[in-house]
């Protein structure tokens, strides 16, 4: 390992992310009634620009309102971006009259550093003013070709920095792709189109101790594409998705946790290297499969993993 060690961020369960528009407030009380993990209020695209302020005022009263912590909901509140005026109300507005309530603020579009930093200064001022006892986490979504290029300098530049969420939509419209599928196989690709992008993403959140957590999946209707989608990036290391729709959510929940055999055989990883260690040996026979520390560290993700599941 480096001398160089990084503090992970706060530990919390994503597996399924339910994005709930901040314009349909008849939709709150089912997201946190919802069996997903983690919900976000949502300021930005889902709001048409006539409704952005009263979108706001409908995310506050919920925040307050909703008992999202007792129902077992991490809560977030997707802000507008910072090209746009909407975006320092979206943050003075909420945290100052529902940031006691509130987890994490998720800034979309993300191009460098400086879009963390800023938007960290504002929070700080306003947890500052207000008495707010909790540090409100930041996360960011790397959806243009800018933040790709800056996703190492992203993921380094906040100490309140939780996540990275890859945007397939908007980065596919910034690296002028020719698609218009969201999250899916572009049948003229031979292969994952944004495996590369994803790749990339991953790396810099594993580096930098941040979660990694995957976009959306356009087509909710179509079930075994939404699986095949959540189940390449948890195999790379991603530990959630997004739901856009509640049909989503036990998908995303089920892909995102490790398959109990999965679990089984890294706790007998774990226990077989622990006899072999009391025997003074660094490695051990399993299954007919030599394992060592790095097999140890390989079982242990999945078996925190499983054991994070069964607290909530």
């Amino acid at each position: 390992m480096s001398f160089r060690q990084v503090i992970p961020a706060r530990t919390r369960l994503q597996r399924s992310e339910l994005a709930v528009p901040g314009s349909n407030p008849e939709m709150f009380e089912k997201a946190a009634n919802s069996a997903a993990d983690f919900v976000f209020l949502d300021c930005e695209d889902a709001v048409a620009p006539e409704g952005k302020e009263q979108a706001r005022k409908n995310i506050i009263e919920a925040l307050n309102d909703i008992d999202w912590r007792g129902k077992g909901k991490t809560v977030s509140v997707r802000i507008n971006g910072l090209d746009t005026h909407y975006m320092y109300r979206d943050v003075v507005d909420i945290v100052e009259q529902a940031g006691h309530k509130l987890d994490t603020i998720l800034i979309p579009k993300a191009g460098t550093a400086a879009d963390i930093y800023t938007v960290d200064c504002l929070v700080t001022q306003i947890e500052t003013a207000m008495g707010i006892k909790h540090r409100i986490g930041l996360e960011a979504l790397i959806e243009t070709a800018l933040g790709m290029a800056n996703v190492e300098a992203i993921a380094q530049s906040s100490q309140r920095l939780e996540a990275l969420h890859f945007g397939v939509a908007d980065y596919a419209a910034s690296c002028r792709a020719r698609t218009v599928v969201i999250g899916g196989l572009n049948p003229d690709y031979p292969g994952d189109q944004w495996h590369g992008s994803l790749q990339r993403m991953l790396v810099a959140c594993r580096a930098y101790g941040l979660r990694a957590i995957d976009g959306p999946f356009g087509d909710f209707k179509d079930a075994d594409g939404f699986i095949a989608a959540a189940k390449r990036v948890a195999a790379m290391g991603f530990e959630g998705k997004w739901a856009i729709h509640p049909a989503q959510i036990e998908l995303a929940n089920q892909v995102m946790s490790p398959p109990p055999q999965q679990v089984e055989h890294a706790k007998r990883v774990l226990a077989a290297l622990d006899e072999a260690e009391q025997a003074g040996q660094g490695a051990a026979a399993l299954d007919g499969k030599m394992i060592d520390a790095a097999s140890a560290r390989m079982a242990e993700n999945i078996v925190k993993q499983a054991e994070l599941i069964d607290k909530n």
